[in-house]
């Protein structure tokens, strides 16, 4: 069963926007909702949805040692071009796009950090 949604944390809207709105289309998801001055919705089209939003508790975002949230892309170009993107945009590198015969002979992926430093990955599913 997939994942309901993931909340995509900022502490600023418009800057979050700006990050991830390029960083999921890259992946082939598309903006769906939005409600100015709270949260923006993405969609893949599978009723996955990630959400951009501030912590509801008003609290700074910090990042989740030890959590990585897992989008899966539709091919390995997808992954090239959402790492690319992430990184051009303040992103860090946590691994280039390549094979990663560990995780199985098909696997392909990408790892990344976002500008508050939670780490994502990006893989051909």
């Amino acid at each position: 069963m997939p994942v309901g949604y993931v909340m995509l944390g900022v502490n600023d809207l418009e800057q979050g926007y700006a990050f991830w709105g390029p960083v999921l289309g890259a992946m082939g998801w598309s903006q769906a909702h939005d409600y100015p001055g709270y949260t923006r919705g993405y969609t893949d089209g599978t009723g996955q949805t990630a959400w951009v939003s501030r912590p509801n508790n008003g609290e700074p975002v910090v990042p989740a040692n030890g959590t990585m949230i897992g989008f899966h892309v539709t091919s390995k170009e997808g992954v090239d071009a959402a790492h690319a993107t992430a990184l051009s945009l303040g992103g860090t590198c946590e691994g280039p796009p390549g094979p990663r015969p560990l995780y199985g002979p098909d696997f392909y992926g990408a790892y990344f950090r976002d500008p508050l430093g939670n780490k994502f990955a990006v893989v051909l599913g």
